[in-house]
């Protein structure tokens, strides 16, 4: 059976590359389709495939402005040339799902979310704080058109995955169609406790894109108000202004290596994370070292914590219900066994069988039984 596998964009290693990772590991032989593909920005497993771009990814200077095409980016799945392939399976939280499969192809769509930038989060990206007039007055009259885009190509889906019910939610309210619940997989043999494990460092950890939507400033403002220490490691457009509004308590890390995040892991005393994610990798892999959480009570975050087991959640996006959260879990005692539990329901041998199991009903014949 031929196999494509289509993706949003190939520039890096984060979350939805890791599960690209993993399902090309079950297609050795499939081809990977992409809008934009940056030779050597993922892993050697995925860069091993034949790996086709879009028109969109042959324009020079391509990995650096395609986030700035979002207009144009349903032309570019839609180009993609999927001819001759009877499975195609998408990993989308842009476009990918609107990839036009063969028409005698079994279509399964992994979707880490609708496209955000047009739905939930449009506020985010395109608000008076995000965006200029320009920008803002034009994505607002595009809006319309990119929605009922990502509507109509939902009819090219046969089935849909979402990586959490949040997700699920999601697209049953803007599609209209049901879909199965499949976790991503955290790296819980890489991430876990530290031998002999001690007493942690006195500091808060943050890992994270800092982008407008990840609200990273609540945890800037909370951590200011109290003096206590926080770490921020990740980069993106908005450090400047973080690091602006941040008081001498607070350390900017940058972008740290696997290595150094699992020592931050290991060492902190709880992980913050203040934003609204379809899943959210970044908690499990925090418990996976015995690390508890203080998270934003919404989204994927709720699938995943165990308040008062395996943390706490605070309920109003403001500063000051951070930092009553973060008092609040002083107070606590915390097992970093239990917690370790909790991560361990996310592991990569879960998601295997569970995405193997499901693809063979989809499509028969794709994958041998002990795949």
């Amino acid at each position: 059976m031929r196999v494509a596998l289509v993706h949003d964009w190939l520039t890096g290693m984060r979350g939805g590359e890791k599960v690209l990772e993993i399902i090309s590991g079950l297609f050795p032989g499939a081809d990977i389709h992409t809008l934009v593909h940056v030779p050597g920005s993922v892993s050697p497993a995925i860069e091993r495939h034949r790996i086709f771009s879009s028109w969109l990814g042959r324009l020079p200077g391509a990995g650096r402005f395609y986030r700035y095409a979002l207009p144009v980016l349903p032309l570019a799945a839609e180009s993609l040339d999927l001819a001759g392939y009877e499975l195609v399976i998408s990993l989308s939280h842009c476009v990918a799902k609107g990839c036009r499969p063969d028409p005698k192809a079994v279509h399964i769509c992994y979707c880490f979310t609708p496209m955000r930038y047009i739905w939930d989060q449009f506020g985010h990206y395109f608000g008076p704080r995000a965006a200029s007039w320009p920008v803002r007055a034009a994505m607002n009259l595009l809006r319309p058109a990119l929605q009922d885009w990502d509507i109509k190509s939902s009819a090219r889906v046969h089935h849909f995955i979402a990586d959490s019910r949040h997700v699920e939610a999601r697209i049953r309210r803007h599609y209209g169609r049901p879909s199965a619940v499949i976790y991503p997989p955290a790296d819980t043999e890489f991430y876990r406790p530290a031998p002999g494990e001690g007493p942690r460092e006195d500091f808060y950890l943050i890992v994270s894109a800092l982008a407008p939507y990840k609200r990273i400033e609540l945890a800037v403002d909370a951590f200011n108000l109290s003096g206590r220490k926080l770490k921020i490691i990740g980069t993106g457009q908005s450090r400047p202004a973080l690091r602006a509004l941040a008081g001498p308590n607070i350390e900017f890390l940058g972008w740290r290596s696997d290595e150094d995040i699992l020592s931050a892991y290991r060492s902190c005393r709880a992980l913050i994370f203040p934003g609204i994610e379809d899943f959210g990798i970044v908690p499990v892999e925090a418990m996976a070292c015995g690390t508890p959480v203080v998270a934003f009570r919404e989204g994927g975050a709720l699938e995943t914590v165990v308040e008062g087991v395996t943390g706490l959640f605070f309920s109003e996006p403001s500063a000051q219900s951070l930092e009553e959260a973060v008092k609040a879990f002083e107070r606590g005692k915390w097992d970093r066994e239990i917690i370790r539990k909790q991560a361990l329901l996310f592991s990569k041998g879960t998601f295997i069988q569970e995405i193997s199991s499901y693809i063979r009903k989809a499509a028969p014949g794709a994958l041998p039984p002990d795949a």
